[in-house]
């Protein structure tokens, strides 16, 4: 099986790729752009093929695809800055746009596409998603969402054009790697010691699973539909006292109150301007971050009778990765 992957050097791109070498598939290309960072990529990157571009680059996406079976797209840009908007458009939306276009010229057999809970949307602030959730326009929303389920429309209108496609909508990625953004930076600010805890709850689901979630959609003969990938929810409150007790430092115990939060995204843009890392928090993942959602999962436990990690031994297996790390530059788990 001949397979393309964007995104592979990437936080999910390098555990599917990893996956995948795992369970015996050698014929693999993945795109790269000329800065990747290879830091997850290390242990696998000379027992695939390369071709290196851009998503906005149809020639480069046509020469990687060109006689592949399989298309995983999992490349994307995730922000909650404004100052990432518009690049975030061009990567989630015209950049998943092209992948569907070079998809159905070249014939590809199916095209799996990883997208986000956050595509799902939400119109209220304590509410039950599923699959059958329609995006409405909502302060409940974020940029973020929104550009994922523009994505997300492009993958239908490839499917109404003839394309077999599915879509995983992963809730928040857990694992080990890329300690400094994304869901990353968790552990090492809590492992410094960081004390407030946001009011709502997180939907938390292993990077393991939603790796292994793609190869099982793209071995089946599901077309045409989307599944939540999401272990369960934790309260903000559970899933940092968990992360401190592995660790074995103070539990956090001061909630963000709204007034504090208005004033914990401004003074998060000090050490990010100084360091050029992306802030822990901003406005729009604070608010976020207040909400209590529930994301369900009976779809793909019941169609694909897939089974997910525990939450406690996702926490467990990625603080111990992150000890593992301290002084190292690559750690990652295996499936």
């Amino acid at each position: 099986m001949s397979i393309f992957v964007t995104g592979g050097t990437g936080f999910v791109g390098s555990y599917l790729i990893r996956h995948l070498l795992e369970q015996g598939y050698t014929d693999i290309t993945a795109l790269r752009r000329r800065n990747s960072n290879f830091d997850l990529a290390s242990d696998f990157a000379d027992r695939i093929q390369w071709v290196e571009g851009e998503l906005n680059d149809p020639h480069s996406l046509a020469e990687g695809i060109r006689g592949k079976k399989w298309v995983f797209h999992v490349a994307a840009i995730i922000s909650f800055e404004e100052k990432d908007r518009a690049k975030m458009h061009a990567v989630n939306v015209e950049g998943t746009a092209h992948i569907v276009n070079a998809c159905l010229d070249e014939g590809v057999e199916k095209l799996l596409h990883v997208s986000s809970i956050a595509a799902v949307g939400r119109t209220k602030p304590n509410q039950v998603v599923n699959e059958k959730n329609i995006y409405q326009t909502s302060p409940y929303n974020t940029e973020y969402g929104l550009s994922k389920f523009l994505g997300e429309q492009e993958v239908w209108r490839g499917i109404a054009e003839g394309l077999n496609a599915a879509i995983v909508n992963p809730g928040v990625v857990i694992g080990a790697g890329r300690w400094h953004e994304g869901t990353g930076q968790f552990f090492p600010a809590l492992r410094r010691g960081f004390r407030f805890v946001p009011p709502g709850k997180i939907s938390v689901v292993d990077v393991r699973d939603v790796a292994r979630m793609l190869l099982v959609l793209a071995k089946s003969d599901i077309n045409e539909e989307r599944f939540i990938a999401n272990a369960g929810e934790l309260t903000y409150r559970e899933f940092f006292k968990a992360i401190a007790e592995e660790f074995k430092v103070p539990v956090p115990n001061i909630m963000i109150t709204p007034l504090l939060r208005e004033l914990a995204w401004r003074l998060a843009k000090i050490p990010a301007f100084f360091t050029r890392t992306p802030p822990l928090v901003t406005k729009e993942n604070l608010r976020q971050a207040a909400l209590e959602l529930v994301f369900e999962n009976e779809k793909s436990k019941k169609q694909l009778q897939f089974e997910y990690t525990p939450i406690d031994k996702t926490i467990a297996d990625t603080c111990r990765a992150f000890l593992d790390a301290e002084g190292k530059t690559t750690v990652f788990v295996t499936i």
